[in-house]
Order: structure tokens, then C-alpha cells, then sequence
């Protein structure tokens, strides 16, 4: 039985970056409004992340003095985007481009946030429309203290979030994290005492902060069961269990979809993932309630086989097998191999996770997998966090005297993972660069591998932009499958976040945002931020449309 419950004016489903956005322009724009999150937590997956967030021509790069426009965003986002998603995307990117300044602006002005310039390129900076700097950016510390009680109950990261993203960047925490925390001792002291974090800790606690000033009502251990429609099949509110008892919560303007993706339920993962796969590093409760609600009404789904797919180090989170999203592949003395012993890709790639998760056009498996991260013994000294992250997984690292020996361990063509780890030797002492796939060559890769200028040849020219041959034993493997931090397939919308059924019609009522929705922008990213500012992007539209329209 369903007892009918408490009625508001808008429902959001979820309470990370997605989801906050969409609360707190609705409260702001008069409306009253209810987070409803599962866990007992809050914050999502948005809270783990590092917090780097994409948005072009954006007003902290215009008060820092850097140019940057909307044409010159899309113009971008167009050229570095997969062939053909433009039929289908390009109203969305141009939404995006329109409400992402719009909303980061918003953003600031309605919460606690101090967001700051992170100093790094687009990915493909060498497209049309790039930027070198000015499109990421990310927050200052933010003391949970913020959210008083409910500061208990922020979710907690994997990642090191006593420091911010700039200082991640700056003083490159990941290889050199002792020399880092003695430059930033006194900072880093007082953040322990105030309990503060950066990245995504100080994300979702301005966020939440926001949006509970702005008269927010946020429920966890709420989980929502299904979506409720009327009789003309518009969407009017949801149904909840809680401790076992069913209830109805109207909503009048409308129902935002935020909960995250789907990469924790284990059969729709596999179905639209096929083949190995290494580490999941998001929450457990991303288990695709809202596609699912979503696709019980009659809502199309779509991108379901795209993801944020990023090499993962293993660890622990809550007691149990977790995965931290880190850049360790892309280490001197390393190469990755798909499952012939070839490469196939820049080791430095960001997207590399697309390549990752290349599938056969014929039967839909995956092209490369079970891939390989082959290194020689020289590759454990570069990093003190990798070598103590890797105890976490006891038999992920393989060693052998030999590469022949190592390619039986891992079932790997002996004959051609010698002749490949040869010919990429023999490629760095000649030629002093990768000429098979540019590793190093972008300006994207060389600002990751601190690469060095200079007229160097030979192996002093392949160091100088992060190269190292693989030749002194013990030889080493590691698996580089798929490791995910978010799904992006789910609910098809509109450029106004409504969700449409198969035939293009709206369904009135339903909006839905972030992981939740069919991302425009999919496993590859235009931007390193480009999950966290489309997703805030989209919460802000679907707010916006509800002011606008009240119903449809």
C-alpha cells in the first residue's frame, strides 16, 4: 500500500553536482523544492571527484583577464567531438555553451564557492577553437563545518582532498607528495583543524550549502521506487520507501532526474560493457535507478555505451575493493598492449579510456581487451603512492626475469610483445620521440609529462617528454581493462532537459541531468572537466525550463 506523502514544487533525484544545481536555481527562482538522495550520504559521485570543471568563456577566466568566447567554444566542441554526433548533440552543445557561464556565475553568487583558473589546456588543444587556459576551473577549501549536522554525512573521497586541484597541478602531488606536503604543511595543518577539503569536498559543500539557504529540503536514506504519472501520462511526482513504508511525494512543476549512472548494477553495466573489466570508482548506490524509472514510463535511453573511462589504481572505500582514478599509465619505462602484444594508443592520450573501450563494429566485443600496461623495473621507482596503491591488489602487478617469460604469464604472444617492446626502444634511442602515436607530442601530453623543451636527441629527447625505453628486468604487467567513474548513458533530452519518449514526444514533468541523462558529451572528453560542468550545466537548464514553462 501507498500512503500519499508530502507535495513540493519540484522533486530532484539525487544530491550530487547535477542535482544541486537544478535545487538551487529552482529554490532561487521562488520554487519549493526536495532532494531526495538514497544513502545515508550526500554529495554523490560529485563529492569523490577531483572537481575539475569545464565551462568555455566562463567569468573566472573574464576577472583573470583571459579571452575566450562562445563561437570559439563550439567551434571546439564540433571539431573534437566523434563524427556524427552533431546530429543529435549539437542543440545540446549549443545550450551548453549558452547556460554553463551562466550558471557557474550563478553558481558563485548563490553559494560559499571561490572558484579559481586551473592552469591546464583542452585535451585537443590543437583543434579549432582551443584553449590553452581558462576553461577549468575548480574551488578553494571549504570547511564541512559549512553544513553544520549534516557535515557528517558529506561523502568522502578516495582522493587526497586536502589539497585543492590547483595545488594537485602545481606541486604534482602524485610523484612527489612528501615534497608537496612539507611546501604545504601550514595549509594543509589548518584544513585538518577546520575540516576542510578541496576538490570535490569543497564542490558539495558549497553547493549544499546553497542550497539549503536558499530553503532546500534535502532527505537522505530516501530512495525513490518509481516515477508517477497522471492520466495523460505527465509526470507528477514520485514514490518513496522508506524503512518499508511506501509513500507519494507530488511534485508540480516537475521531477529532475539526477542519481547518477549505472556502472554498480552489475547486468546492465555488462550488457553495455562487454568484456574484462578492472575497477569502479564512484559510489555503490550508482546502480541506474533513475534509467530505469526513466524507461518504465516510456523515455527513450541512449548513450548507454558511453562512460567516463579512466585507468584506475586499486584501493579501499568503506571496508570494500574500490578504484581511484589516477594518470599512472603514462609513466617512463611503460607501454600499454592490447591482447595481440601491440599498441594501440598514447599511453599520455586523455581519452585514452575511448580506446580503452573500442569494440568491434561486427560482433560488438571489444577490440583490445584484455590489455596490458607492460613496464620494466624502473617504472615502480617513479611514484611512492603507485607502489603503496598496488598493495591494495595483491597479483595485479606480474613480474618475470624476462619479457618472454612475463608474456606466458599473462597469455600474451611472446614473439610479438618482444617485438613490440623493440621496436618502441629502438624508436626512442633514433628517433627520440614516438613516431607510431605521438606519446608526448600534444600539448595536452607534454603539460601532464612536464615535458622539456630543448634541441636533445636521441634517449635525452624521449626523457625530456616523459619517454623511457623498456630493457633492465625484473619485467612487469598490469592489467589496463576498463576501469569507469560514471556511466553517461540514460534518459534522451531536449536542449531544455526534458525527457522525451522514443517517438521525440516530452514527457511533461521529467527533466534529467548528469550521469542520468544521455550525456552530449560521452567517453570522449572535450574538456578534463567535462563531466562535472556539463552535468551542473544541465541541472541549471532543466531549473530554468521549469520557471519558464510550469508544466511541459
Amino acid at each position: 500500500m501507498t500512503a500519499s506523502g508530502d507535495s513540493f514544487d519540484v522533486v530532484v533525484i539525487g544530491s550530487g553536482s547535477a542535482a544541486c544545481s537544478a535545487a538551487l536555481r529552482a529554490a532561487k527562482g521562488g520554487l519549493r523544492v526536495v532532494i531526495l538522495e538514497k544513502s545515508e550520504k550526500v554529495g554523490g559521485t560529485s563529492a569523490m571527484s577531483g572537481s575539475g570543471i569545464w565551462i568555455p568563456a566562463n567569468h573566472v577566466a573574464r576577472r583573470d583577464g583571459i579571452a575566450d568566447s562562445r563561437e570559439e567554444a563550439l567551434e571546439y566542441i564540433r571539431g573534437a567531438s566523434p563524427l556524427g554526433w552533431a546530429e543529435t548533440e549539437d542543440g545540446l552543445w549549443q545550450a551548453f555553451v549558452e547556460n554553463g557561464p551562466k550558471m557557474l556565475a550563478f553558481l558563485e553568487e548563490n553559494t560559499p564557492l571561490d572558484l579559481r583558473i586551473i592552469d591546464e589546456p583542452d585535451p585537443m588543444v590543437e583543434v579549432p577553437g582551443g584553449k590553452t587556459v581558462g576553461r577549468m576551473v575548480s574551488p578553494m577549501p571549504l570547511s564541512r563545518n559549512l553544513l553544520g549536522p549534516l557535515g557528517r554525512h558529506l561523502r568522502r573521497s578516495t582522493l587526497p582532498h586536502q589539497f585543492t586541484y590547483q595545488e594537485i597541478v602545481g606541486h604534482d602531488v602524485y610523484h612527489h607528495p612528501i615534497r608537496a606536503g612539507l611546501a604545504l604543511w601550514p595549509k594543509l595543518l589548518r584544513r585538518v583543524l577546520g575540516n576542510s577539503g578541496g576538490q570535490g569536498t569543497a564542490l558539495m559543500t558549497g553547493l549544499i550549502r546553497g542550497c539549503l539557504d536558499a530553503g532546500v529540503t534535502i532527505r537522505r536514506a530516501t530512495p525513490v521506487t518509481a516515477l508517477v504519472t497522471g492520466d495523460t501520462g505527465e509526470v507528477t511526482g514520485v514514490e518513496v520507501e522508506v524503512d518499508g513504508v511506501r509513500s507519494t511525494i507530488a511534485a508540480g512543476r516537475g521531477v529532475v532526474i539526477a542519481s547518477g549512472g549505472f556502472e554498480w548494477n552489475e547486468g546492465l553495466y555488462g550488457e553495455h560493457f562487454p568484456g574484462p573489466k578492472d575497477r569502479i570508482g564512484t559510489p555503490r548506490t550508482n546502480t541506474g535507478d533513475g534509467q530505469r524509472m526513466a524507461a518504465a514510463i516510456g523515455a527513450k535511453l541512449d548513450r548507454m555505451d558511453q562512460a567516463n573511462i579512466y585507468p584506475c589504481l586499486p584501493t579501499r572505500y568503506e571496508g570494500r575493493p574500490h578504484g581511484m582514478p589516477m594518470t599512472f599509465q603514462a609513466e617512463p619505462h611503460s607501454i600499454i598492449v592490447n591482447r595481440h602484444g601491440a599498441r594501440f594508443v598514447s599511453e599520455s592520450d586523455y581519452n585514452i579510456g575511448e580506446h580503452l573501450n573500442a569494440h568491434d563494429p561486427d560482433t560488438g566485443m571489444p577490440m583490445h581487451l584484455p590489455a596490458w600496461l607492460i613496464a620494466d623495473h624502473r617504472f615502480l621507482g617513479t611514484s611512492l603512492p603507485f607502489r603503496w596503491y598496488q598493495s591494495y591488489e595483491k597479483g595485479w602487478v606480474k613480474k618475470a626475469p624476462t619479457l618472454d617469460a612475463l608474456a606466458a604469464q599473462i597469455g600474451l604472444p611472446a614473439d610479438a610483445l618482444e617485438a613490440t617492446v623493440a621496436r618502441f626502444n629502438a624508436m626512442l634511442r633514433e628517433a627520440g620521440r614516438d613516431t607510431e602515436f605521438g606519446r608526448g607530442e600534444s600539448a595536452w601530453e607534454a603539460y601532464k609529462n612536464h615535458a622539456a623543451g630543448g634541441t636533445l636527441t636521441g634517449l635525452e629527447a624521449a626523457a625530456a617528454k616523459g619517454l623511457g625505453t623498456i630493457e633492465k628486468g625484473p619485467f612487469l604487467a598490469m592489467s589496463m581493462n576498463l576501469s569507469t567513474i560514471g556511466t553517461k548513458g540514460g534518459a534522451r533530452t531536449n536542449a531544455r532537459a526534458q525527457v522525451l519518449r522514443e517517438d521525440g514526444s516530452i514527457i511533461a514533468g521529467l527533466y534529467a541531468a548528469g550521469l542520468a541523462m544521455a550525456n552530449p558529451f560521452g567517453t570522449r572528453a572535450v574538456g578534463a572537466g567535462t563531466t562535472i560542468g556539463p552535468n551542473m550545466t544541465w541541472g541549471y537548464i532543466a531549473a530554468e525550463t521549469m520557471l519558464t514553462d510550469n508544466r511541459g
